[in-house]
């Protein structure tokens, strides 16, 4: 696999999607980015609306953290599943 330079590696979707990817992106066995999950692993979900789906997700509530990161590379919030897995959700910036 060709790992990019911020570590990872993008796979391309085969579908008509110009912009599809599927990203595997290993972590050092130590890190924190999963917390408060004990997985080794976190499941990333592309979503239409953030703020909309985290309000939602509130309203039923579902455990969503606080923190929501917003950057050139689009905005990132987080849930807790009932199994204590972390979620990540992500609304690509407008236009992708």
């Amino acid at each position: 696999m060709d790992v990019t330079d911020w570590g990872g590696v993008a796979f391309r979707w085969a579908d008509d999607s110009p912009t599809g990817t599927t990203i595997w992106s290993p972590f050092k066995g130590d890190t924190q980015y999963f917390a408060p999950s004990s997985a080794p692993f976190m499941i990333n979900f592309r979503v239409a609306d953030l703020h909309a789906l985290l309000a939602a997700l509130r309203a039923e509530g579902c455990d969503v953290q606080d923190k929501v990161d917003e950057s050139e590379y689009g905005k990132f919030g987080w849930v807790v599943d009932p199994e204590g897995n972390k979620v990540e959700l992500w609304e690509p910036p407008a236009g992708r």
